[in-house]
């Protein structure tokens, strides 16, 4: 498999010579052990990718001589943005890392009524900047060619506001118990915000919310999924009914 970068700001031009960042040159000549002349792919995370040829510069250092565009996207159909519920470190690392190989365009980690914070909201610069190179991380490893947003954590009251006056024409899901099945839903004729609730479930003054400015409660099943596995599998659900034809 040919070894995919991340870089930033690329000279978008044949036979031109990019510069890795000193982590990602890091990863290229002391992890992956590459050497000079091997074919690397490149992307700068606003839709296409470059093939080109690795240049080691000296011990520490790496460079990219660009020799073909190719305009592929290898994304959904639809926009989804993912509500996420705020989980312990660990586990919202995973559950943006799957959600970012499964399509999600972007990531709003949320504080709801039974959300444990760990301090996230305090952190809240910090996090986004760790939960962002997970999801550049997550987009190398799974051949994505634009690197979806992860949002700073805020509250879901707040951040509902903003769905309600900003976004009025996005099909708006709750997962929730007695939803909707998905499967019984038609195939999305616009952008998707699906939310992802905590362990501990909605509250009902959320479900009441949600439900108060047009939110549809849908459903995966009868099993009790946690949060970060709901997440995982109502995306892929999307996928599997909707999406990569």
């Amino acid at each position: 498999m040919v070894a995919r970068f991340f870089v930033p700001d690329l000279t978008p031009e044949a036979g031109a010579l990019v510069s890795l960042p000193a982590e990602v040159a890091h990863h290229a000549l002391r992890v992956l052990r590459l050497r000079a002349g091997a074919p690397v792919v490149v992307f700068d995370g606003r839709g296409g990718e470059w093939h080109g040829v690795l240049e080691p510069v000296g011990r520490d250092a790496a460079r990219v001589r660009l020799e073909a565009f190719e305009p592929v996207s290898r994304e959904l159909p639809f926009s989804v943005t993912l509500g996420q519920a705020l989980l312990p470190a660990e586990r919202m690392d995973w559950a943006i890392q799957k959600a970012v190989e499964l399509g999600a365009a972007r990531i709003v980690p949320l504080v709801t009524a039974r959300t444990q914070t760990g301090g996230a909201l305090e952190r809240g610069a910090r996090k986004q900047m760790h939960w962002q190179r997970v999801a550049v991380a997550a987009v190398q490893q799974c051949a994505r060619t634009v690197v979806p947003e992860v949002a700073r954590p805020c509250h879901w009251r707040e951040w509902m506001e903003d769905v309600r006056t900003n976004h009025p024409e996005a099909h708006r899901w709750l997962l929730a118990p007695q939803g909707v099945p998905l499967s019984r839903l038609p195939p999305p004729s616009r952008p998707v915000i699906v939310l992802v609730g905590p362990e501990g479930g909605w509250s009902a003054e959320e479900l009441s919310e949600a439900e108060r400015i047009g939110v549809e409660r849908i459903g995966l099943g009868p099993r009790i999924l946690r949060s970060e596995t709901a997440a995982a599998a109502v995306l892929a659900m999307m996928q599997a009914l909707w999406g990569d034809r």
